[in-house]
């Protein structure tokens, strides 16, 4: 898959902590990039509309920013919501800072679907159902296009 116009790539900042995943990698594929924040979508077959917006910087918890990061922090994934809301018509938009896992800060922004695999419970929850046909090729575009849309969209936030 290609990334869209004007692609970014994830190199490790400063102050990378070296065990940290987040730190040292993407987390998935790069849509969009910044000096502080970056944008990438989860290849999940199950949710591919599936998009996380990662502090460059290795923070554990939103309320560790300075406000105007969070303010950032909240604009963006408030766009990449937007985006998903617009182009593919989800049933619901799930928004999660767990970061149980993974301790450095990033916001899953997953849209969701009455007919995806796992709704109503959390993408991290049981499987309800099979899925067929594939859930991307349900979505109303393509990956590309959604990527292209999402990394237009942030251009401007």
């Amino acid at each position: 898959m290609s990334l869209p116009s004007n692609p970014v790539s994830f190199v490790p900042p400063p102050g990378a902590l070296p065990a940290c995943e987040l730190c040292q990698k993407a987390g998935g594929l790069l849509v969009w990039g910044s000096a502080d924040w970056r944008v990438i979508r989860v290849e999940d077959a199950d949710f591919p509309a599936f998009y996380r917006v990662v502090s460059n910087r290795h923070v554990g918890e939103f309320s560790d920013l300075p406000i105007e990061a969070r303010e950032r922090c909240t604009r963006l994934v408030v766009t990449v919501e937007r985006v998903l809301l617009e182009r593919v018509a989800p049933t619901k938009v799930n928004l999660a800072a767990l970061g149980n896992m993974v301790p450095h800060l990033h916001w899953h922004v997953v849209a969701r679907f009455a007919w995806d695999s796992h709704f109503p419970q959390p993408i991290w929850g049981q499987r309800q159902r099979e899925v067929v046909p594939a859930a991307v090729a349900r979505l109303a575009l393509t990956l590309d296009a959604l990527d292209a849309a999402v990394a237009a969209a942030l251009a401007d936030a």
